[in-house]
Order: C-alpha cells, then structure tokens, then sequence
C-alpha cells in the first residue's frame, strides 16, 4: 500500500505493551483486528486486541484484578493494578454452527492464530501482528485496504447469515477512509441483499449504537444512500421515508430527526417510534419529539419579547440543537442566534416574581386551574417585558379577564 506506516508494536502505549509482554512470558499473544486496520489507514488506531494462546484462567492468575466479560467466548477485560485502561484478551478459538444470526453455539479453544483469523467478519479485520512485529495477512487485507474493496474472510453468504450484524458493520467499514468510499465486493453485496431480513434478528440496541457510529462518519450521507440501495435502512425504520437532503450535525439525536423529518404526525410519535425501532435514550427520545414539533419555528429576531421567551423556555442545549436541526433542513440561524447572543440578561432572572400565595391573596381565588394558568400567564409576561417587581407584574391583571375567561387559552411560559 503506498506510504504503508510500518505495522509495529512500537505504536502501542506502554501499558498496553506491557500486558502483551507479560503474557508473552507463559505463552504466544498477536494484536488483532481493528488496531491494525487503523494503523495502516492512518487513522486513530483506537482499542487493542489481544488473542493469546494462553486460557482465560491462565490470563486471570497473571492480572489477578482482570474481568471474566465472555468466559464462553474466551474473553477477558485485563487491568494492570489500579490503572484505569482495560485491554480484551481472547483465546484463540474456532466458532461452531451459528444458530441465532448473532453467536456460535459452541466454541474450541486450543487453535493456531491462522484458524482464528478464519473466523473473522472481512479480510481488513483478518490480520494479525505477531513476536518481531511479523505481520500475518492471510486474506490479502493491505491490498483489500489499498484497493478501497470489502471482503468477506470466506464465503460471504456464509459470514453474513452466521451474524447479520455484520451487515451494519460492512456499511461502516466503507466509510472509514474519508477520502474515498470503499466498495462492496460483487459477493458480499448479493449476500447483504440475500440476507438484509437477518438485521431482524440482532437487539434495537446493537443496531442503534452501529448507527451512531456510521453517523459520526465523514462519508454518511453516500453509506446512508448505500443502506437505502441495498434495502437496508428500510428493514431498520420499517419503511419509514428518510430524507438525505438535508445537512448533518455532529449530535446522533439531531440526525435522526434531520432524516426522518419528512415524517408526517407530531414529534410525539415519531420519538415514540424511534426509541421502538432503535432504543435510543429518554433523553434522545425527548430532543427529537421536541425538533419535530418546533424544527419549522425560528425566533422572530426582531421581536425581543419573543427572543426573551424562547431564551427563558428552550434550555441552552436544546437551543443549540434546534439551530442544528434548522440549519440541517435549510433555514439560516446566524441572525437569530447573534440577536440571542447579544440580549441582555433579565433583571430578575428566569424565576416567577408573584407566586400562588401572592395571587391568592389579590385575587381570592381558590387554589385550582384558573389559578395556575393566571400564574403561568403572569410568568410569561414578565418575561417576555422583561419586569423586575411584584407590583408591574400584578398590574397585568387589568389586561386579562382572569374571572370569566376561559383559562384553557391563556399562553403559559413556553416555546413557541
């Protein structure tokens, strides 16, 4: 691969270089996967892992304070003393027959390296670095890497039906070089379409975390288009229509909301549906009910009444995403959010100035809804005029008719 960095254990931190050391003084131990993946495409290299030929029990007796994380699959989360970094180590294993879509039924420990690189998803996470910085590159993953092509280790049909997560994972390894896309090989696009019904069986929670990882890319927009080719994303959403004409942020919950908001209800709904399909959090679920139903609403920055309000209503974050959400359909916000920027604090602060006992006493009524909502009305006005005693904001009575009107329609403090 041309200006191919040298695949080297001398690119590891010294912890990490130290666990694999000290395992190598009772056995054999290569990094694997991912970290090389990265090192030849010249980006962070991220997590390490480590297989070994040594058993779980044997990695426990040499870091005592390590974490059993997969004792079926072989896996352990190593610590070195009180050190906070935790590295997996897994024993080299051969898969049995995969009868869920997700995880062989059985495992066999006791391999040599080149049969548990077999078992691996493609050929750019099929390699292996051994004692002497001795690379091991079986399925030819540099020249998969160098010509931009994804490939199964194997038969493709085969990888796919064994773990249809792996569908999702080929859409994210195609984005991982921003200056190209890489491409499908003519196999594993036939086995993606063949099997696209298998992302059914993998948990809302994998999918949804593969998502947030393919919408942090560069290249997002053209994979998300590729998921829509292959049928993909419409397994995902259940056919919901998702627009890619728009422009993403860097928030996961905004996007969801900037692709999905041709969606024709309220954002109620919608987040409702959402956290179905990909069991996104309360927070998420909340911030994209509330883009859907206020996304087509921009303050009014001449109106410094409705700046104050939507200042004293919208929480600074929410704000801040709401402009990413406008900005991602179209709509200008350099003006609003420079007339927002510049108002200057209310006097008194967000906090109601007259409270139940204060209106109870001027108007006598009971302690019920025409109460509060008077309450609320009063909350909005002084916010909005932007008031700093008791007794302005009382005077606001003799606007409303708070005795015989229908308190149902009174605006309360909110956006919009």
């Amino acid at each position: 691969m041309k200006g191919l960095p040298e695949v080297s254990q001398a690119h590891l931190d010294k912890e990490t270089e130290h666990i694999i050391e000290k395992i190598r003084e009772r056995g054999e131990a290569w990094i694997v996967g991912g970290w090389i993946r990265n090192l030849i495409l010249k980006i962070s290299p991220g997590d390490v892992d480590i297989a070994t030929n040594l058993l779980p029990e044997e990695i426990l007796e040499i870091f005592p304070k390590s974490i059993m994380v997969g004792e079926k699959f072989g896996t352990v989360r190593v610590r070195i003393d009180n050190e906070s970094k935790e590295i997996e180590v897994t024993t080299l294993r051969s898969d049995g027959k995969y009868i869920d879509g997700r995880k062989p039924e059985s495992v066999a420990f006791g391999v040599k390296i080149e049969e548990d690189i077999a078992r691996r998803d493609f050929t750019i996470n099929a390699m292996a670095l051994d004692k002497g910085d001795i690379l091991i590159d079986k399925y030819d993953g540099i020249a998969d890497l160098e010509n931009n092509i994804l490939r199964c280790v194997g038969n493709a049909d085969e990888r796919i039906r064994e773990d249809g997560l792996r569908i999702l994972r080929a859409f994210r390894f195609i984005g991982l070089k921003d200056e190209q896309m890489m491409s499908f090989d003519s196999d594993l696009e036939n086995a993606i379409i063949n099997n696209v019904s298998m992302i059914d069986n993998i948990s809302k929670e994998r999918i949804n975390q593969e998502l947030k990882k393919i919408l942090a890319l560069n290249n997002r927009i053209f994979i998300l288009q590729r998921m829509i080719d292959l049928g993909v994303l419409q397994v995902i959403f259940d056919n919901l229509e998702i627009d890619l004409r728009v422009i993403l942020s860097n928030e996961y919950a905004v996007n969801i909301a900037l692709i999905c908001n041709s969606y024709k209800g309220n954002g109620e709904s919608l987040s409702k549906y959402i956290r179905e399909k990909l069991k996104i959090s309360s927070k998420e679920k909340e911030l994209i009910r509330f883009l859907h139903d206020n996304g087509k609403r921009i303050p009014d920055n001449t109106n410094i009444s409705e700046m104050r309000r939507f200042r004293a209503s919208v929480s600074e974050n929410n704000a801040n995403s709401l402009f990413k959400y406008l900005r991602g359909i179209g709509v200008s916000t350099n003006d609003v959010e420079s007339a927002i920027d510049s108002l200057p604090p209310l006097r008194v602060g967000r906090k109601p100035l007259v409270n139940g006992e204060i209106l109870i006493g001027k108007t006598g009524l009971e302690p019920e809804m025409r109460l509060g909502r008077l309450k609320g009305w009063l909350h909005r006005k002084q916010i909005e005029m932007d008031l700093d005693n008791i007794e302005q904001v009382l005077e606001l009575l003799d606007d409303i008719d708070w005795e015989n009107s229908n308190p149902a329609e009174w605006p309360y403090l909110s956006w919009p």
